[in-house]
């Protein structure tokens, strides 16, 4: 076990070393990871790029959907290079401040994402609900303040969480059972009280991804109501098949993350720890990877506008 410099003051550095009690075969866990990863950045900035270039596409629910994007590619890149450095080239260690860094993003990007979904689902609620209105009240001007609100939402509440693991002292090493750097795995090593950190973890899950879950299901709730009272069936087809990429993302979201949530706080003492950790990772790394396959396969805009635009390039390729 590798001992802090002192039993009052924290370490320098962390040691991260990945997966314990699998290292003979990190190379092998590897590869789906950086397989998943590449799909999510490949995917996701083609998602960009396209909504960017594609003038059709020029409307709020896909702005909120380049957002939900740019969360994607932020979250993944903020665990997954380090997470392959510990499994390629043993680049275990880590500065502590460097730690605390990657902790705030890791968990600030996570809550924001879970925000992202709440505002597409009023997105949808706005769009079947009030059509009519749909492009005067959700204005760029509108999309940008609430985009704006929900990051620093973010933010304000991951802050607390620097100061509550610098206020630790770690006496127990530094020696982290993770690929990075959670907050709780984190707080476990220190020899001081940590209920307070796990109180303010739980009061933000329960604050933050409860009224987001509170408001995208009310959403869908006046969503079904309204198109139940829709008169054809056709309509209520073609009104609802709007919302099925974003249930997707929203199943593919919060299923992994609560499992993870309810696994490590109820299903210690019966789920192996390594298990635990390839949860941890599969949960942040998921949804980048499926987001945009989802929407490039459920949303006909998209297939239409990926055509369009390598029509467009085919063009001009032809012209030169």
């Amino acid at each position: 076990m590798h001992r802090a410099n002192s039993s009052n003051l924290a370490p320098r550095y962390f040691i991260l070393n990945g997966i314990p009690g699998l290292e003979a075969a990190h190379v092998w866990i590897s590869l789906p990871f950086c397989f998943m990863y590449s799909i999510a950045i490949v995917g996701n900035c083609g998602l960009i790029y396209l909504i960017i270039h594609v003038e059709a596409l020029h409307r709020p629910m896909y702005y909120f959907l380049a957002l939900l994007s740019m969360t994607d590619i932020s979250a993944c890149t903020s665990f997954v290079p380090n997470m392959l450095c510990i499994f390629w080239f043993h680049l275990t260690y880590i500065n502590f401040n460097a730690c605390l860094v990657q902790m705030f993003f890791i968990h600030m990007l996570t809550v924001m994402e879970s925000g992202v979904l709440m505002l597409m689902a009023l997105d949808r609620y706005v769009a079947i609900c009030y059509p009519l209105r749909y492009s005067t009240i959700l204005t760029n001007t509108v999309i940008v303040k609430v985009g704006l609100a929900t990051f620093i939402r973010s933010v304000l509440f991951m802050i607390p969480f620097m100061f509550l693991i610098k206020r630790l002292p770690f006496c127990r090493g530094n020696l982290i059972h993770h690929t990075y750097c959670d907050h709780m795995a984190v707080a476990k090593l220190s020899c001081g009280n940590i209920k307070i950190n796990a109180i303010y973890g739980l009061t933000v899950v329960v604050l933050l991804g409860g009224a987001d879950i509170f408001c995208i299901s009310m959403s869908y709730i006046m969503i079904i109501r309204a198109v139940v009272n829709l008169a054809s069936a056709d309509a209520r087809h073609k009104a609802f098949s709007t919302c099925t990429s974003h249930i997707c993302a929203i199943v593919i979201t919060y299923v992994p993350a609560f499992f993870n949530f309810f696994t490590h706080r109820f299903g210690a003492q019966t789920i192996p720890h390594n298990v635990h950790i390839i949860i941890a990772n599969l949960y942040l790394l998921l949804p980048p990877t499926l987001n945009p396959i989802v929407y490039g396969v459920k949303t006909k805009q998209i297939r239409e506008g990926v055509i369009k635009l390598f029509s467009r390039e085919k063009h001009i390729l032809s012209a030169k």
